[in-house]
């Protein structure tokens, strides 16, 4: 039986003497969307830094992150890129000034100085999932709408060609058919065999295109199952799922 894409084992992340995250261990297996809800300073984004091995200045992690069974706990942000990891951050951070095309290409970097001659054949699998960036890829990355811009940031994840891709809110900000058409290329990313780590404000859609999910409140996982069963909790729906409520 082969390994997980990701499994993280009793993972703490302080800030100084506060603990945001108190032993968390999560599982993503190929081919499957694994989602965390929770409300905002759950520590979802935390969570997500401390896995890319980004976490602040300030801040300590322990713990075990194995990649395809791997330990990168030690390796640096661009090592556990090197090793197939890709996070798209809830800030997106492109480069503005610079061409949608001259983003993406930044995206195989790693894959580049590893002298791989195939990032090419990625770029146009990235326009086939975006066609909207061929047709804007001599534009400027600044002058995009925000869904367009997000779609710039997931197209140059995917140029890494990663076994692990991580989103941290790709909904936020965006317009409701832009949602659709964002989690419509995430549920078809899948497909490829790719893991996926979701971690969004909007609870329904994200547990809608999941197969498990895991609910974080204050550092802590208080409830996990596939994403269905989740779905459908009273608690969850009470909390995350509620008509006039949103998640964070």
């Amino acid at each position: 039986m082969s390994a997980p894409i990701l499994e993280v084992k009793d993972l703490h992340v302080a800030y100084g003497k506060v603990e945001a995250l108190h032993g968390l261990n999560v599982k993503v297996e190929a081919g499957q969307i694994v989602t965390v809800i929770g409300p905002n300073g759950a520590g979802k984004s935390t969570m997500l830094n401390a896995i890319a091995g980004a976490q602040v200045a300030n801040a300590s992690a322990r713990g075990a992150v194995l990649l395809r069974g791997v330990d990168v706990s030690r390796f640096s942000v661009e090592g556990r890129v090197g090793q197939g990891m890709s996070l798209v951050p809830e800030s997106r951070d492109l480069f503005t000034t610079m061409s949608v095309e001259d983003n993406l290409l930044l995206g195989s970097y790693t894959r580049y100085k590893r002298r791989e001659k195939d990032y090419a054949a990625q770029l146009e699998s990235v326009y086939e999932l975006f066609p909207r960036l061929r047709e804007r890829r001599t534009q400027a990355a600044g002058t995009m709408s925000g869904g367009e811009r997000q779609m710039v940031a997931l197209g140059r994840a995917l140029m890494a060609k990663p076994t692990l891709l991580m989103l941290d809110e790709p909904s936020l900000g965006l317009a409701p058919l832009i949602v659709k058409e964002i989690f419509r290329v995430i549920v078809r990313l899948k497909e490829t065999g790719v893991g996926i780590l979701l971690v969004e404000q909007n609870a329904r859609a994200a547990l809608q295109a999941a197969d498990y999910g895991y609910v974080l409140e204050t550092g802590d996982v208080v409830m996990e199952g596939p994403a269905a069963q989740l779905a459908n909790d009273p608690k969850v729906i009470d909390t995350y799922l509620g008509l006039n409520k949103k998640s964070a």
